[in-house]
């Protein structure tokens, strides 16, 4: 089975059809994924928090980002898989860039590569796109600049910063991307913004007009309903609770001495010795 291409996205959003696209990072849940129906996944380097605990994405290293890759990949047959280029993986030089890139295809199995930023990455957009490495753009908040924001803040608020924002979309989509990220902006600019390209734009946090939207797959499932409620993010289902719940049931019986029963032992072909009779056996040899 071969895997969807990404002219497909751009093929949907010429027929006005709305796409999901969600996070995964394991076999498990990329399997998962898939048989729902997900046409893209993207290994995020969101990762780094909801999967390695660190504070935000910036300490996701590219061997985290191709080992991850890796397992997403085996677990699909059909979807694009989209790897997140990690922090200084890019923007220290085009030759490092470059080969990162190649690594994610190469080693780590991806269909495409994602990278944040706008005008000031075109060119290296460009570079990659014309090596064949297909990149999708993201625009808005970029969460491996959250430090620079000063955290998690709305961005594009003002006509300044909504037209840099359309200024940064229109020259990824020169430059060759396939698509575009937008995150945590006003809902009428991700609008302005998705009728003004002709590739296809992926919303998070802003509003209903973009061509597919994105969620990162804890979040939707609640396995941190303590911590992390988003407003961008909805919520399907509360699975932190009924994992918690089936783990102290286990935890319960094994201290109650209910699991394991017969049912979940095995049985010998032939009676064995007793134990004093094999402890002397022992003693003899």
């Amino acid at each position: 089975m071969s895997r969807l291409s990404i002219h497909k996205l751009k093929e949907y959003k010429c027929r006005g059809e709305r796409f999901a696209m969600l996070t995964a990072y394991d076999f498990g849940m990329a399997r998962l994924a898939e048989q729902a129906g997900i046409p893209i996944i993207l290994v995020g380097d969101s990762l780094g928090s909801v999967v390695l605990g660190y504070d935000s994405t910036v300490p996701v290293t590219m061997e985290d980002m191709i080992h991850h890759t890796r397992a997403v990949v085996r677990g699909t047959q059909k979807a694009i898989v989209v790897a997140d280029m990690p922090f200084m993986s890019y923007q220290a030089n085009p030759d490092d860039a470059m080969r990162n890139a190649g690594r994610l295809l190469q080693e780590g199995g991806a269909t495409a590569v994602k990278l944040e930023g706008g005008s000031h990455v075109a060119p290296l957009v460009q570079r990659m796109v014309e090596c064949g490495i297909p990149v999708m753009g993201h625009l808005g908040l970029t969460p491996q600049s959250v430090n620079q924001f000063g955290g998690h803040r709305v961005q594009g608020k003002t006509p300044a910063a909504a037209a840099k924002l359309l200024a940064d979309a229109r020259a990824l989509e020169e430059a060759g991307a396939f698509a575009v990220v937008l995150e945590t902006i006003p809902a009428v600019l991700a609008k302005m913004v998705t009728e003004r390209l002709a590739i296809p734009t992926i919303g998070i946090g802003a509003g209903p007009d973009c061509d597919g939207q994105v969620q990162v797959l804890h979040d939707m499932l609640g396995i941190y309903d303590d911590c992390r409620q988003m407003k961008h993010a909805k919520r399907y289902a509360n699975l932190g609770e009924t994992i918690r719940d089936a783990i102290r049931e286990y935890r319960m019986e094994v201290e109650g001495r209910s699991f394991p029963t017969e049912e979940h032992s095995f049985v010998a072909e032939a009676p064995l010795p007793d134990s004093t009779r094999a402890r002397e056996a022992v003693a003899v040899a």
